[in-house]
Formats: C-alpha cells, sequence, structure tokens
C-alpha cells in the first residue's frame, strides 16, 4: 500500500504526541496508557488480530464511568487534529522539484486546451470574465465542531505553516512546537460541544466570520491567479468590473421549517451584513491611506480632491467618513428603524467609483505597479462583496404561501384557495398580479403563520435589491407556487423584478418540473415580471431520501435536461440552482467532477449551487484551500461552458431507465415498505439522539412522524455515525447486479468511460463503500436493536456487500479505491481512532437508552463527543 507522504505522516505524529502531553499532564501517564492500550488494540485489530480485538474490547470495557467523556474526548481531538494536518497538506510549501497540485494547474490547463482548440484569446477573455457562479453558503446544521474551536484549528494550521521551513533555527522551532502545544491545550481544556442551540443570527455570523478569516483573502488571490492565467494563455488581462464567484447565503433566510427564522432575524441579519462589509472595507482602507501617500495624480483625481499634497489620501478619507457613516448608521439600525444620511453608502458605484479613480490615476502616472497591489485587492473585493457582503435568499414552503392565500380568500368572501384546482388558482393570481388596486383592505388581523408569511415580504420589499438573491420556494410543484409569491411580494410593496425560484425536491416533482416550468413561461404577463434567467432549484437531498440516489441522479439529469429545452424553446436563459449537500446522499461529491457531469447546455456559463454545513469549513475555512477550491469551481463552469459532456447515446439512456427503476423499487421496498424498517432505524443508529445534538437553529424534524418526515441531514448523519451509510447506496446493488445478470455489463464499462454523468455516480458510490464498514454496523445491532430486528439488519449488510461486489464488478477491482491508494491509506489511519470511538459510542447509546440521563451529564456528553468525533474522523455529518 502506498505510503501516506512522510510529511503528512510527520505532522500528525507531532500533534498526536502533543495531544498525548496535555492528556498526561491533566489526567496523568496512567490514563494515557489505557488511551494507548485502545489505540494499539484497535490498530491490530484492524489487521485482523483477534489477541488485538480482545485488547481493545478488555480495555474499553474497563473504563469508569468518569472515564468515558475523556476517552471520547481524546479521540475526537485526535481526529480533528489529523484533519488539520491533511487540510494543511493540501497547501502545503513545495519544492521546485515537486509539481504544483491539481488545483493550482487545472485553469491554466484548461486555457491552454481552449486556445489550441481555437477558442480565440479576445472571446475566451470575455467568456472567463463573464462566468457567472453563485456559492450560497447554508445554515444546515452539519457543523459539529465549535466555531471557538475552530479558530484554534485554524491556529494550529498557521503553525504549521510556519515550522515548514528547511531553513529554521532551533530556537525558532522550538517556539512553533510551544505555539502549537499551547494551542492543543485550549483547544483539549474547551467544551467541544455547544450547551445551546445557536440563533440563525448565531448562523450568520459563523457565515461572516469564514468570510471575514478566509475568503476576503481568498478571493483577490484567486483573481490574481485567474488573471495570471488568462494573461498567459491569451495576452488579455480580467476585467476589473468581472466577479466570475460571488456569495450569497441562507443564513437568516432559510425558514423553512425553522420557526426560528422571522421576518425580524432576515432584517437583522441583512443589518449585519452591512455593518461587517462596512468594517471589512474600513480595514482595507487603514491600509491604503498608509500606503497611498504619492503626490503625483491624473487631472481627473485632481478636480475632485483640489490642490490636495496627498490626492490619493484625500479622496479615500472621503470614502472612510462615508464607510464610517453606513457602519453606525446599521449599528443604530438594529435597535429600530433609522432613516440613513445622505453619507451613508446605498449603492456599490458609490464604493467602486473613488477606488476606481484612484487606479486609473496610479496607471496614468507610471506607478502601475502601486495600483496593482493592496489597491486592485480592494477593487476585487468590492466588486465580489460589494456593500451587502453576501445576497441573502429567502426560501418557505410552498404549503406556507398556499395557507397565507387561503386565510385572505377566505377573509374576502371568495372562497377557500387551498380547494381550488390549479387552473382555478393561477387565473386568480394571474387578475390579481395586473390588478392596480391592493389586495387586502388595511384593517385585515391575519393568523399569526399568515402575519410572519406577510412580514417577510415586506422585509424583502424594503430591502436594497442588491442585498437579496433569490425567492425559494420549497415543494414547489406548479406554476401557481410561483405566482403565489409574486403576488404576496406586489401586495407588501415590491416594484422590482425578484427572482422566484421552484425547489423540486421528490421524485415525482423532478419528473414533472419541466411540463411546470413550460407552462409558467407560457402564462399572461409572466415574461414581464421576469427578473433575468429563470432560475429553477433542483433538490438532491428529498430526492435521494424519497427514491434512493439510483433514482434520484437519474431524475435531478433528466429534470435539467428538459428544463433546458423549455427554456429554449421560449427563448429565456435558464440558471440552474443546485441544492447539493456534502454527502453522497445528499448530492454531495468532488465538485470539479460534478460539474462536469451535469447534462450538456445546462452550465451556460451560469452555476449556482449550496455550500452546506461542515463542508464551508473544509474548502473555505482556510485562504489557501479556499483559492483551491475557487479555482476548481472557476475551471469546471468554465470548461463545462465551452467543452460540454456528450449527449449520452440511446442506449445509455435506456439502461439507466432501467437502472432507476430497479434502484426506487429496491429502495422503496425497504425504507417505506418493509414493516421493521423504521423501528430498527431508530434502534440501530443514534437518530433519537442526534435530536439533543445542540448543532443548528433548524428542528430534526419538519413533523412529527416516521422517516419521511425527517430532515434528509438527520437522516443521512444518524447512518454515517454506524458506518452503513445506507442512503447513499441502497438500490444501486440491486440495479447494478440486474443489469450484470441481463448480460449488460459490457454496457456499463461503455458508460463508465465515455459518460462523465455515469462515472461520477459510479466513483462517488465507490468512495462511500469503502467508508461503509458492516463489521462495525453489526456492532452496533449487537448492542442496541433487539433480537427480532436483527435479521433485517443482516439483511441490509448483505446488500451493502452485494453493493460492492457489484461495483468491483464493474471496476475490474480486486479491492475499492485500488486505484488511490492514498485515499484508502487515510481511511486506514482514521479506522484507528474512529473503531474505539464507535465502540464506545454503542455502549453509551445503550446506557443513555437505560438511564434516560439528563442532558449536561458526562454520560451524555460523551455520546455527543463520540458523534462530533466520528463526524469528524469520516469529514462528513449531513
Amino acid at each position: 500500500m502506498t505510503e501516506i507522504d512522510a510529511r503528512l505522516r510527520e505532522d500528525v505524529h507531532q500533534l498526536g504526541e502533543l495531544l498525548g502531553h496535555t492528556i498526561s499532564a491533566q489526567l496523568g501517564t496512567a490514563f494515557l496508557g489505557k488511551i494507548e492500550r485502545i489505540r494499539k488494540g484497535a490498530k491490530a485489530a484492524r489487521r485482523g488480530s483477534a489477541a488485538g480485538a480482545e485488547q481493545l474490547s478488555t480495555a474499553l470495557d474497563g473504563l469508569a464511568d468518569d472515564e468515558l467523556l475523556p476517552v471520547a474526548r481524546a479521540f475526537n481531538q485526535f481526529l480533528n487534529l489529523a484533519n488539520i494536518a491533511e487540510q494543511y497538506h493540501r497547501v502545503r510549501r513545495r519544492g521546485a522539484d515537486e509539481p504544483e497540485p491539481f488545483e493550482a494547474r487545472v485553469l491554466p490547463d484548461l486555457l491552454q486546451r481552449l486556445r489550441a482548440g481555437g477558442h480565440a484569446p479576445e472571446a475566451l477573455a470575455r467568456q472567463l470574465g463573464g462566468l457567472e457562479i453563485e456559492l450560497v453558503l447554508t445554515a444546515h446544521p452539519t457543523e459539529v465542531a465549535r466555531r471557538t474551536l475552530i479558530q484554534k484549528y485554524d491556529a494550529m494550521s498557521a503553525q504549521l505553516a510556519a515550522q515548514d521551513h528547511s531553513d529554521l533555527s532551533a530556537a525558532e522551532r522550538e517556539q512553533v512546537g510551544q505555539r502549537l502545544q499551547r494551542l492543543i491545550a485550549e483547544a483539549w481544556h474547551t467544551e467541544e460541544i455547544r450547551r445551546s442551540r445557536p440563533s440563525p443570527v448565531d448562523e450568520a455570523k459563523w457565515g461572516f466570520a469564514v468570510i471575514e478569516h478566509s475568503l476576503w483573502q481568498a478571493v483577490p488571490n484567486f483573481l490574481r491567479q485567474a488573471d495570471r492565467a488568462l494573461q498567459a494563455a491569451t495576452g488579455q488581462r480580467l476585467p476589473l468590473e468581472a466577479a466570475p464567484i460571488r456569495f450569497a447565503s441562507w443564513m437568516g433566510g432559510d425558514r423553512d421549517g425553522n420557526p426560528n427564522v422571522t421576518a425580524t432575524v432576515t432584517r437583522e441579519v441583512l443589518l449585519l451584513a452591512r455593518w461587517m462589509a462596512a468594517d471589512l472595507y474600513l480595514r482595507d482602507l487603514e491600509q491604503l491611506a498608509a500606503e497611498l501617500s504619492m503626490q503625483q495624480a491624473s487631472d481627473e483625481l485632481r478636480a475632485r480632491v483640489g490642490d490636495s499634497a496627498e490626492p490619493y489620501r484625500s479622496l479615500l478619507k472621503q470614502l472612510r467618513e462615508r464607510l464610517r457613516a453606513t457602519r453606525a448608521w446599521a449599528q443604530d439600525s438594529l435597535q429600530g428603524p433609522v432613516t440613513p444620511s445622505a453619507a451613508v453608502l446605498q449603492d456599490n458605484a458609490a464604493l467602486l467609483e473613488p477606488l476606481n479613480l484612484c487606479y486609473r490615476s496610479l496607471h496614468a502616472c507610471g506607478m502601475g505597479v502601486i495600483a496593482d497591489g493592496p489597491l486592485l485587492d480592494c477593487l476585487r473585493r468590492a466588486v465580489t462583496f460589494g456593500l451587502f457582503l453576501v445576497r441573502l435568499d429567502v426560501r418557505q414552503d410552498a404549503s406556507r404561501h398556499t395557507a397565507a392565500l387561503d386565510e385572505i380568500t377566505d377573509y374576502l368572501g371568495l372562497g377557500r384557495y387551498a380547494e381550488w384546482g390549479e387552473e382555478a388558482r393561477q387565473g386568480f393570481l394571474l387578475a390579481e398580479l395586473d390588478n392596480r388596486r391592493p389586495l387586502l383592505p388595511t384593517h385585515f388581523e391575519p393568523s399569526a403563520e399568515t402575519a410572519e408569511v406577510l412580514a417577510t415580504c415586506r422585509e424583502v420589499a424594503a430591502a436594497p435589491a442588491a442585498s437579496l438573491g433569490s425567492y425559494v420556494i420549497s415543494m414547489a410543484g406548479a406554476p401557481s407556487d410561483v405566482l403565489a409569491v409574486q403576488l404576496l411580494l406586489k401586495e407588501a410593496g415590491l416594484q422590482r423584478p425578484m427572482r422566484v425560484v421552484p425547489l423540486f425536491e421528490t421524485l415525482a416533482d423532478l419528473d414533472h418540473a419541466g411540463p411546470a416550468i413550460d407552462r409558467l413561461l407560457g402564462l399572461p404577463g409572466y415574461r414581464a415580471r421576469l427578473a433575468g434567467p429563470q432560475e429553477v432549484m433542483i433538490g438532491y437531498s428529498d430526492s435521494a431520501k424519497d427514491a434512493g440516489t439510483t433514482a434520484a441522479a437519474w431524475a435531478q439529469y433528466r429534470a435539467q435536461e428538459t428544463l433546458v429545452q423549455v427554456c429554449a424553446g421560449h427563448g429565456v436563459e435558464l440558471l440552474l440552482f443546485h441544492g447539493r449537500g456534502g454527502t453522497v446522499g445528499r448530492g454531495g461529491g468532488p465538485a470539479h467532477a460534478a460539474i462536469l457531469s451535469q447534462p450538456p447546455g445546462s452550465v451556460a456559463g451560469r452555476f449556482r449551487t449550496t455550500e452546506q454545513g461542515e463542508m464551508i469549513r473544509f474548502k473555505f475555512g482556510l485562504p489557501d484551500v479556499a483559492e483551491q477550491n475557487l479555482n476548481l469551481y472557476l475551471a469546471a463552469v468554465l470548461e463545462a461552458t465551452l467543452l460540454p459532456p456528450p449527449t449520452p447515446e440511446p442506449a445509455w439512456r435506456e439502461l439507466m431507465d432501467r437502472l432507476a427503476a430497479d434502484g426506487v423499487t429496491a429502495y422503496r421496498g425497504v425504507v417505506r415498505e418493509h414493516p421493521q424498517f423504521v423501528e430498527y432505524f431508530r434502534q440501530a443508529t443514534p437518530e433519537q439522539e442526534l435530536g439533543r445534538l445542540p448543532l443548528g437553529s433548524r428542528p430534526a424534524k419538519r413533523r412529527a412522524g416516521g422517516v419521511e418526515s425527517l430532515r434528509a441531514i438527520p437522516w443521512i448523519f444518524a447512518w454515517t455515525q454506524t458506518r452503513l451509510m445506507l442512503p447513499a447506496w441502497l438500490g444501486w446493488e440491486y440495479a447494478l447486479c440486474n443489469a450484470l445478470k441481463r448480460g449488460e455489463g459490457e454496457l456499463l464499462g461503455q458508460m463508465r468511460e465515455h459518460w462523465p454523468f455515469f462515472r461520477t455516480r459510479i466513483d462517488m458510490l465507490e468512495m462511500v463503500l469503502a467508508k461503509a464498514d458492516a463489521a462495525i454496523a453489526r456492532l452496533y445491532d449487537e448492542r442496541l436493536v433487539q433480537s427480532d430486528l436483527r435479521r433485517l439488519g443482516e439483511h441490509l449488510r448483505d446488500l451493502l456487500s452485494q453493493a460492492v461486489a457489484a461495483v468491483l464488478g464493474l471496476t475490474g477491482q480486486s479491492q475499492l479505491l485500488a486505484h488511490s491508494p492514498e485515499t484508502l491509506e487515510f481511511i486506514s489511519v482514521r479506522n484507528t481512532y474512529l473503531d474505539p470511538l464507535h465502540l464506545l459510542q454503542a455502549e453509551l447509546l445503550a446506557r443513555s437508552r437505560q438511564r434516560q440521563d439528563e442532558a449536561d451529564s458526562p454520560l451524555e456528553q460523551a455520546l455527543l463527543v463520540s458523534v462530533a468525533g466520528i463526524a469528524a474522523g469520516l469529514r462528513n455529518t449531513g
């Protein structure tokens, strides 16, 4: 097996050793010895040693109650330290003899390929500069680590970078070691688990912190790299106004099933974003004012500032005062409405104009080298983030709008909107949208729920257009769902177009997405209210929970194909918004491969996707890592636009239809139709306990009920903890085995070789199967599941082995991920620390269910720490 890079192994060893010193200092060498016996037993057991398995089991069984929590914390902390080392390894310094990582080469290589393929330099520059990629940061509750710990982990990564120099003196190296020891001690003595759930405003502040500490630095650096690559390939420069990647957020706007997100919260989050943006620009201006002390200036700049001895500082001082006024206004407005003074910046052009003027003047006076320093970085930030930092989306379930309109029509004596058919709804909504009079009298007194819907619409109407993204409608299924939101926004006083976006989530909704949008675009007057492209959101999480990933993936693909054709037929541009999660079961996977596997024509210079939970930290938490991921997004969207994948062959489509049909039958046969499934799920996984984990502000369930009532995140999260990973693969085993039985193996091989969509699905399936572990899942059954339900567990593990066999048969490998030995080694190393946590968690779950301890008891704390540790070790939660 390929060895992990020696430097990474050395970093992991160093961090582990320092953690050992910390544990020993607090709990003594005898306790550290127990940890080491557990670790060595797990390592030996993984290699097939019966003695090792016995040592592991005996050591864990011998733990006293007061030792459970520190043991769980020890293994949790080690897995987090391994993540830090691995993340830093991706961006570490490389010697002159080492190749650049793929993420750094991907854009330059692509541009050279495009030039060689005949794309003109000017057209390439125009296409790159005009890309519209938007990454939407969401507050889904999958970020297990507390923010205070994340900051300590980031500081540890910085120390790994500080020691990554061969010429450090012994004293310097010792100093770095002492800082690392101190940071690890700080982390060890900090509680891993929040005592209370974060509020939606807390979640938004966490999102702003990612921008402040990482993306604020990463974006201008990433754009510099793109500019250099473009110039090298084409001789063209990236325009100053180019912002190929921007950011939006659902934090404080996503009220679907979350009663804690109110109109008041949305208003507060919008104001906090303006405060943060102004504050960040003020920090930039402090630096610029210190550096731009030059006297020579263009006539254009002189005309603005007069005969100033320091013209650049004079102009920037004016902007600084306006930013201070903006920040103060945002701060005051948090207490209640305040009329902004004329000094408060309201339009991004007012922020950009003085910066651009300084930039042009410096270049005109032969000081381009100064202009292209921090001033250019500030300009790039102003174009990308603007005055509002991120554009806030609003999301609400379609049923809430239906209920509000039902109450309104009943009050007006028009009947019950909820009982009308689609044609009647459309007729009413279209007539009211064209009607100049208000729909509601001023004395209408709505119920609390309808009042909240109307209050949210008023906040949308009052907010500056540039501060908002889209209004997303969950569980949309018909044109009336879109028209209903447009009418409610009109009634709230919105006088500008806003993108109202249907989200098609279930299998049936995805199948009907194309016809629904076709009817919508054909409605009289709708096109006049359309702001830019028609945006449609594709749901990955709920469609996979509804039908399994086999059928869901194919339904998502076909829905996109149909939507491309429908919008082209109406002469309307299409923007597809991908509601992807961090895990395979929720549409997750490597972004670059996922984008290149979309249907041809679906990525036409535009791409919008969610970035969820812990994936935000893993992909954007450190500036260097963020730059790599931004490079991947930029290159993938450019390639998918200019070099789209081939249209699938008819035979591929027919086979995919059969795979999807078999997949949904097998998936629903277990999840929906097996009479013991729900009870088994609740006994075999920590699903019930996850509801007590204070991860996010949103409840784990939309409503009371079984699996169907669960949100996609705890559904995935629970199976991940036990390593069965069921939602990510269930259905594939039956679909692939049937295809192989029918003699379609050669056709499957062709699809995998020549069709990016199918290849990417199989690659993601292989990755999740490599992380699955039937032996671990069996341990949970043996400790937690009553005897009459265990046969179902055996059956599911048998299906898992069938899925593994089918993938190995398709790929021709003797073991999963044989083509990626380093990844296999990563998983192997982590298993040494994950195995004790799994065993410990199963025991803790059993004790917790017997005792019903208080939420803050040591046993409950240990259980929640084990959940966090397993999530960290697998780099996946929901």
